[in-house]
């Protein structure tokens, strides 16, 4: 890893959660509608774009073959939407819950 890469991987990162950002300042989230981001929310969303895309940036260079290097691209960005989708609703608890 270079400062370079860790620098793109940070600004690319505060880009991203520009989006929530605004959003949650627009809408407020009153009565539960619309965005309602805390400030730890912003901080786990930050830590898990940052190291998925310094993984993204070390596979991409480090990986020569291209089918190999669609496939590790693939499964980060997989992980990458699976923790997402766990952190924002809760669904393997939900899944297991409702198992037994």
């Amino acid at each position: 890893m270079t400062a370079k890469s860790i620098g793109r991987a940070g600004i690319g990162t505060v880009l991203i959660l520009l989006i929530p950002l605004v959003l949650t300042i627009r809408d407020g989230g009153a009565d539960g509608q619309g965005w309602d981001w805390s400030p730890f929310d912003f901080l786990i969303m930050g830590a898990l774009l940052f190291v998925t895309w310094l993984a993204l940036d070390f596979t991409w260079r480090r990986v020569s073959n291209p089918i190999y290097r669609a496939l590790a691209c693939a499964a980060i960005l997989g992980a990458l939407f699976l923790i997402w989708v766990e952190l924002a609703v809760d669904a393997v608890s939900w899944a297991l819950g409702s198992l037994f």
